[in-house]
């Protein structure tokens, strides 16, 4: 990899559903935006190429919990699962609290010069995404006989 350091994958990004924050005991969606791409310049004074492909995502959810996924997590809309359902990358807090969350996303990479063939390149690269917040508060259920348009005066209205 020495040889094509100047040569950077693109800066992941980490984002949550729900946006920033969760409830306590269920399970909170994490992703990141992080996919193969391909970064051009020169190399040993010829046009090269070089592209990078993400092969891991080390998770550190902020509050002692870690996993290592294959997977960059995608949408609750996109895997066509409920809101608060568990995915590949889903974490649930056990405590409420602001958590940094972190994920470091692993590259190999394939070079090629001009028009040439792809070559594999040795060893992989990571990179780390900003830090993520996220707050988890507690939630409590009421029932109601009717929603706040049809009784203004209704708990909670």
């Amino acid at each position: 990899m020495s040889d094509l350091t100047s040569f950077y994958p693109s800066k992941p990004r980490a984002s949550s559903e729900p946006d920033g924050w969760t409830v306590v005991g269920l399970d909170t969606n994490f992703m990141t935006d992080a996919t193969v791409h391909t970064a051009t310049g020169r190399l040993l004074n010829q046009q090269a190429s070089v592209r990078f492909t993400p092969v891991g995502f080390v998770w550190d959810y902020g509050d002692g919990q870690r996993a290592t996924t294959r997977t960059a997590g995608a949408s609750w809309a996109s895997l066509r699962v409920a809101e608060f359902s568990p995915t590949p990358t889903s974490h649930a807090y056990a405590a409420t609290g602001t958590y940094d969350v972190q994920v470091i996303v692993v590259y190999t990479a394939r070079y090629r010069l001009g028009s040439g063939a792809w070559r594999d390149v040795t060893g992989t690269l990571s990179l780390s995404a900003p830090t993520l917040k996220v707050i988890a508060s507690d939630a409590t259920t009421v029932l109601v006989r009717r929603d706040c348009a049809a009784d203004p005066r209704g708990p909670g209205c």
